[in-house]
């Protein structure tokens, strides 16, 4: 009896007709992909060797995407072609924040990788990781889109928001790889997974990625603003936040206030409640930061707080924080 074939008109068939059109996807976005995708090895202290990781061409000049936690506290960076070309890797910009990292290489007509627009991707999308998992180079595992809008906690403490789900295998030294579609186009840099789980993986959205890059090849650093307190998030009572007409079931609570800060300067105390910044709710220490970009660098901001059972509208002026 003759086995079923791809093109044969019976379901098997179909079938096989499917797989093949799904292999070539992934083949032709891999070998789009592949050649800028690069081995990023990362000297640390006094010992020659140390972590090494993933990372992707975007200019022909040598510019390369990675995170930052492939890169911290290396005393030198060690780039690898595909094809074998090794060079020195210098750091342009560095945001902890945001887990991004960009590197300069030697070199002209490098193979690139675009970045394409994360926000049409949809779940169950195909999502291909291509990187250096435990120094195998370019490996290749693919998956589809699980989930959109995560959000993941960096190393620097900060929260990222806008994170892609994915299903696709990542393991040590796929950070800083690029996250396909199966057109070839980065939507993600791929940063973290859950290490006793099966099939949670985490990448950084292309649309962060496209503005904190701009911004680190601009000014080699993100600029954030502060207004200097310690802080924490506690309930609210429902019957203070109805008494104040206010929607809210917790806030920030004050901690400390740091010496001539502008938390000070406004009249911040520790044991105020800030329940809203500039007319947004405050619910924690997380909508506070994310409120906190360069656009608010010296700009009269509103606060309105909880003083004891008294609601108090304050007038904050961000400052651009410390790199």
């Amino acid at each position: 009896m003759a086995l079923p074939r791809a093109g044969d008109d019976t379901d098997l068939g179909r079938d096989l007709d499917l797989l093949d059109a799904y292999s070539r996807a992934v083949t032709n976005a891999v070998e789009r992909v592949s050649p800028a995708v690069v081995k990023i090895d990362a000297a640390r202290g006094q010992s020659p060797t140390g972590g090494s990781g993933s990372g992707f061409i975007v200019t022909p000049d040598g510019l390369v995407i990675t995170n930052s936690h492939v890169i911290a506290g290396a005393a030198s960076l060690t780039v690898t072609l595909p094809d074998g070309r090794s060079s020195r890797g210098d750091v342009v910009g560095d945001d902890p924040d945001t887990d991004l990292a960009v590197l300069r290489i030697d070199g002209g007509s490098l193979p690139v990788a675009s970045l394409g627009d994360s926000g049409a991707v949809r779940p169950g999308q195909v999502a291909i990781a291509i990187g250096n998992p435990y120094g195998f180079d370019c490996s290749v595992t693919a998956g589809v889109i699980s989930a959109l809008g995560r959000s993941l906690r960096a190393r620097s403490g900060r929260l990222m928001d806008d994170i892609i789900q994915t299903d696709a295998s990542l393991n040590p030294g796929n950070s800083g790889g690029p996250l396909v579609t199966s057109r070839g186009e980065v939507i993600g840099v791929n940063t973290a997974m859950i290490q006793p789980a099966q099939g949670l993986s985490f990448a950084i959205a292309s649309d962060t990625v496209r503005f904190v890059v701009s911004r680190l090849i601009r000014d080699g650093r993100i600029r954030r603003s502060y207004i200097g307190i310690g802080g924490q998030k506690v309930p609210v009572s429902r019957r203070l936040a109805r008494h104040h007409g206010i929607a809210i079931s917790s806030g920030l609570l004050v901690a400390s206030v740091e010496p001539g800060s502008p938390a000070e300067r406004a009249g911040l105390r520790p044991n105020d409640i800030i329940v809203s910044f500039r007319d947004s709710p405050v619910s924690g220490v997380d909508d506070l930061q994310r409120a906190l970009t360069e656009d608010q660098i010296g700009v009269a901001s509103p606060v309105t707080v909880f003083r004891g059972i008294e609601r108090r509208q304050m007038t904050v002026v961000p400052a651009e924080a410390a790199s």
